[in-house]
């Protein structure tokens, strides 16, 4: 794993320290991560996201050095400059592809999927500082996409209709999509008046990542698959296919 590109957010200003008084270790009091949500990588383009560590010192801070720690040895470092005297934000780079005409290693594999930890260490603007070990964790994902096909269209109302669809998954190691097997996949029906999906039913993907199931049809709306994602994986919806269901 190499390390990423640096985005340097501005450095901030200081206060200074009273006359006379003994400058003190800064203090970190947590971290944010991607704004709280997971980060989802798929296989083709680079993803980045913001580290913003907090924490406050009598000088403010000055700068602040993050380590990302995964599963399998993942690692990622950067530092920053700090936007303010109590927040600084790095932004961090991570792909699951080579980059074209490169003999770099791929950043990521399957084995790095899942939950990664944040270390920090702050710097003050009176020359303190302080190193805090997990200060925050995020979910480092693999991408996720969910087809869905209803049929037939349009049908007789009281018929069967047969929804379909597949469940795959990026492969970090392949750079490619493959299907994600023995996963609970919900099938949704928002009827065609209403803006609200409602699982009707819970299916698993077989060994190719497929999905099968029929349905009474009752009314006329859209079908979809609906995968809400694993430790590893993220979530994934498929657009609603319409049925016409006539009398």
């Amino acid at each position: 794993m190499g390390a990423v590109a640096v985005l340097l957010a501005g450095v901030g200003t200081s206060a200074g320290a009273a006359p006379g008084a003994l400058p003190s270790d800064p203090v970190v009091s947590g971290a944010t991560v991607n704004s709280g949500q997971d980060v989802i990588v798929g296989t083709t383009h680079d993803v980045q996201f913001p580290v913003t560590v907090t924490g406050s010192d009598d000088s403010g801070l000055s700068l602040v050095d993050v380590d990302l720690k995964g599963p399998h040895g993942g690692f990622y470092t950067t530092d920053a400059f700090c936007e303010t005297a109590t927040a600084c934000t790095t932004v961090f780079t991570v792909n699951a592809h080579p980059a074209p005409g490169s003999d770099d290693p791929v950043d990521l594999v399957n084995a790095n999927a899942g939950t990664w930890s944040v270390d920090a260490l702050v710097d003050a603007n009176d020359e303190g500082s302080e190193f805090a070990s997990g200060v925050a964790s995020f979910g480092l994902k693999r991408a996720a996409r969910v087809t869905v096909n209803a049929s037939p269209e349009p049908v007789a109302k009281g018929a069967r209709i047969t929804v379909t669809g597949k469940l795959v998954r990026a492969n970090w190691d392949t750079y490619r999509y493959a299907g994600y097997t023995g996963q609970a996949v919900q099938l949704q029906f928002r009827p065609k008046d209403s803006s609200t999906y409602t699982t009707v039913a819970t299916v698993n993907t077989d060994g190719t990542g497929s999905l099968r199931t029929t349905v009474k049809a009752v009314k006329d709306g859209y079908w979809r698959w609906n995968f809400t994602g694993t430790h590893t994986t993220g979530p994934a919806k498929a657009a609603g296919d319409y049925v016409d269901v006539r009398p």
